[in-house]
């Protein structure tokens, strides 16, 4: 019987573990926390946002670093394959506004609790230690050296420990040190789908303001790094919401060295005519009141303040006499609202970890390395990180499986 060691019990580590127990090895899984799926419980604002049902295609362009890489593991596991399995499993799913899938139930206890339930079905060993080293002899893996002293021997060995943000959760990163210690490389891991710095006073006057129905673009310069629609909020010190944690994947590794323009498009429904003819509307309703009072149906009443000061109007000009250029002016802020990003939220408060273990070093396949024959990788601890939408729970369940079922040795009952 094949021995495996899975170190890292997340959702990667767990889908590894209970998939090579499926293919009839003996699995021992590593998991220094209180226990597994810790980090599962805690996406999705609780909730779990377990996959996104698109295609593989779909899957791959929502992974901007290094998602062709995934292509095999992908097309193996999918999301439907995904969604079946937990369903399969007696976890019912729901798809919501942008294919983003959910426990019926909205706990993500149920996600976790299932793929422990699986484990225990499997025989699946879960040992409540930290793995201290992983050992090579003839240049292949044999065990792993526990922190009590301990040797689990090992046929292959599954590499899933995770990045460093949340880590709280278990993820301290002592992965990438087991990983550089048998000669891989680690790219800088640095935080991925993170709230972003701004400069200035604003944001703090805009805190807690959500915007829903906003197109935000990301600038370098004249050249445009990213742009998207959907929901945000302002913080204490800059933005955060979905579509600022997915445009923090383009730059967090840039923001060291530069700045970046974000144009946020307050009304996206209403090019510059219409919004001006909706401006005229307003006006001629509130005729007699003072510009600052004559915008609440066009704008959060928060955001009108900084508004009026950048269109540079005088706030206690009465509407009748607002010219046209000064009317131009208030639409421009309207449809660009600016802020300068100077940086991104700590690493410890990232959804994901970009960066990891070189894809270069790694079978897209298998998931093997191709350093040390017999040592696998699954999920965070690679460096490949994707949006926000369930894209990397996703990463975790496909590489995850693929590790499981590259343990599988000819002849081998199911």
């Amino acid at each position: 019987m094949r021995r495996v060691v899975v170190i890292g019990g997340g959702a990667a580590g767990m889908m590894a573990a209970a998939t090579a127990a499926g293919q009839g090895c003996q699995v021992d899984l590593l998991e220094k926390g209180r226990h597994c799926g810790t980090k599962i419980n805690i996406t999705g604002k609780g909730r779990c946002n377990v996959t996104n049902c698109c295609d593989v295609d779909g899957l791959i362009r929502n992974v901007p670093r290094n998602g062709r890489f995934l292509y095999s593991a992908f097309h193996g596991f999918t999301a439907q394959d995904t969604m079946a399995f937990f369903e399969d499993l007696g976890v019912p799913l729901k798809v919501e506004r942008g294919d983003r899938v959910f426990p019926v139930s909205d706990r993500a206890r149920d996600i976790s609790g299932a793929l422990r339930d699986l484990l225990h079905r499997r025989h699946v060993k879960v040992h409540p230690l930290r793995a201290r080293e992983i050992q090579v002899e003839d240049g292949r893996v044999v065990g792993v050296l526990c922190q009590d002293g301990t040797t689990l021997p090992a046929d292959g060995v599954i590499l899933a420990t995770g990045g460093i943000s949340y880590p709280t959760t278990g993820s301290d990163g002592d992965g990438y040190a087991m990983a550089r210690a048998l000669g891989h490389t680690v790219e800088e891991p640095l935080p991925s789908l993170i709230w972003l710095r701004a400069r200035g006073k604003d944001p703090a006057r805009l805190e807690g303001l959500s915007l829903r129905n906003v197109a935000v673009t990301l600038l370098d310069g004249a050249k445009k790094v990213y742009s998207d629609f959907g929901e945000m909020v302002f913080t204490a010190q800059g933005v955060s919401g979905p579509v600022i944690l997915s445009a923090s994947a383009h730059i967090c590794r840039k923001l060291s060295q530069k700045e970046y323009l974000l144009s946020i498009d307050l009304k996206p429904g209403l090019d510059l005519a219409t919004l001006d003819r909706r401006l005229l509307r307003d006006f001629e309703q509130n005729i007699n009141r003072d510009f600052i009072n004559a915008l609440s149906a066009l704008l959060p009443a928060k955001i009108i303040p900084v508004v009026v000061e950048r269109s540079g109007i005088d706030p206690r000009k009465k509407v009748n006499v607002v010219t046209r250029e000064e009317r131009a002016a208030l639409c421009q802020v309207i449809k660009q609202f600016t802020l300068t990003i100077c940086g991104a939220g700590p690493i410890e408060e990232a959804i994901v970890t970009s960066g990891g273990v070189s894809t270069r070093q790694i079978d897209p396949r298998t998931m093997e390395s191709k350093q040390v024959p017999g040592l696998y990788f699954a999920g965070e601890i690679i460096d490949v990180d994707g949006y926000t939408g369930g894209f990397n729970l996703q990463i975790a369940w496909s590489t995850g499986y693929a590790a499981g079922m590259a343990q599988q040795k000819e002849g081998m009952e199911p």
